[in-house]
């Protein structure tokens, strides 16, 4: 994983809680600035403010896109749970949802925003995350938080846990554990080509907080001696096999695929 292109810190406003900027800055380990908002900071740099809506990661300066927050509850997440509903989501397929007799244990060792464990736990599954950049875990964290408080989605994000590491060796890990997952889910970070204002948004907060995932082939291995039933990759349609390794089999999307690769432990 490249450095960050920006700096980043934490933004201390006027009615921030200074016990959470404690904690926050013992979590991220970042320095703090002081300002009215981040529109108040004239250059570019990154920021990880508590908004009215919830932790926030925000770029500043002239012409920034706006903060990303992690929101199981309202937002695109929420639309997509109340107005789609998750059997049509092609992850579901993927991962084999349909297929189990029973409730499945994933694990997704690149958590991200957590939108595809969200998406998974609708359906019922337990999702266990692995998520290695301390900001990213503490906007995740703070989403999770705030969606165990809510009465509608407070039983979905239940199943949901997150934990900090760099994913193959937590996998690594898991294994000398002899812990099961049934299903690996992996989604490294890759240019992506997907052109609505929401994705170009927050791809380019990513990029300029973690740049791309330089070891991401050092992934699947290690999925494949963990998972139970089947190791799921999500890739850009045009985006080489992981580790060079060709799935057994692949779902198709407009922009997008996934690498099923079936096991025989399930």
């Amino acid at each position: 994983m490249s450095e960050a292109i920006f700096d980043i810190s934490i933004l201390a406003t006027p009615e921030c809680d200074t016990d959470q900027l404690v904690a926050l800055k013992e979590l991220t380990g970042l320095g703090v600035v002081e300002a009215e908002s981040p529109k108040a900071i004239r250059h570019q740099q990154l920021v990880l403010w508590y908004s009215p809506k919830g932790l926030a990661l925000q770029q500043t300066g002239k012409g920034a896109p706006g903060p990303v927050i992690v929101d199981f509850v309202g937002g695109a997440v929420g639309h997509r749970r109340k107005y789609r509903g998750g059997k049509s989501q092609s992850i579901v397929k993927a991962v084999g949802v349909a297929d189990a007799s029973r409730q499945l244990y994933v694990l997704d060792a690149t958590a991200g925003l957590g939108r595809d464990a969200y998406v998974l736990a609708t359906m019922g599954c337990h999702v266990t995350m692995i998520e290695r950049s301390p900001v990213v875990r503490a906007l995740l964290a703070d989403g999770l938080a705030r969606g165990l408080d809510d009465a509608e989605v407070g039983a979905i994000v239940g199943r949901m846990s997150l934990v900090s590491g760099h994913a193959p060796e937590m996998m690594s890990a898991f294994i000398a554990q002899k812990k099961q997952f049934d299903v690996v889910y992996l989604d490294p970070m890759f240019p992506h080509r997907d052109k609505s204002a929401a994705v170009k948004k927050e791809m380019v907060l990513f990029q300029s907080l973690l740049g791309p995932d330089m070891d991401a082939d050092d992934l699947l291995n290690p999925a494949l001696k963990l998972a139970q039933h089947r190791v799921v990759v999500k890739r850009p349609k045009k985006a080489p096999d992981l580790d060079n390794q060709e799935p057994g089999y692949r779902l198709e999307g407009k922009s997008g695929r996934f690498d099923i690769y079936p096991l025989k432990r399930f």
